[in-house]
């Protein structure tokens, strides 16, 4: 084997990594595409889903917060509500017995005047049958 055959072996080697490297380059650039051509869709509507649900969880946070407040205030109106009604009912059942408590004294008034009446009357009768009697005999 002589020196210059064996730079030529040397200089084929090197062309061949050259040549080896220009088509690993070639499939690098032909890779990227295929694989961009595949996934690139596939995250464009993933990162758009993504996008819109992350809108949504902020609204529902938003939402949330406010229906919390909301709650917070719907409880203490609920809560005055239920006061006043029981402090209505309250004054209400007062009211009635206060009435039926002055009803019930007008009533024994009435009767107790009307039975003086009766009494009175009762003493006229007696005596009107005393004298009925006396004239009788």
């Amino acid at each position: 084997m002589s020196e210059e055959y064996i730079r030529g072996q040397i200089s084929a080697k090197e062309d061949e990594i050259t040549r080896i490297e220009e088509e690993a380059s070639k499939r690098d650039a032909s890779a990227e595409a295929e694989i961009e051509e595949e996934y690139d869709v596939q995250i464009e509507e993933a990162q758009t889903t993504f996008n819109e649900e992350d809108q949504l969880r902020d609204e529902a946070i938003q939402k949330a917060e406010e229906w919390a407040q909301k709650k917070k205030d719907k409880i203490a109106s609920a809560k005055e509500a239920a006061k006043k009604l029981a402090q209505l009912k309250s004054e209400k059942a007062k009211a009635l017995n206060a009435k039926l408590k002055e009803i019930e004294n007008d009533k024994k008034n009435q009767i107790k005047a009307v039975q003086v009446e009766i009494k009175a009357l009762e003493k006229q009768l007696v005596a009107l049958e005393k004298e009925r009697a006396k004239s009788a005999e």
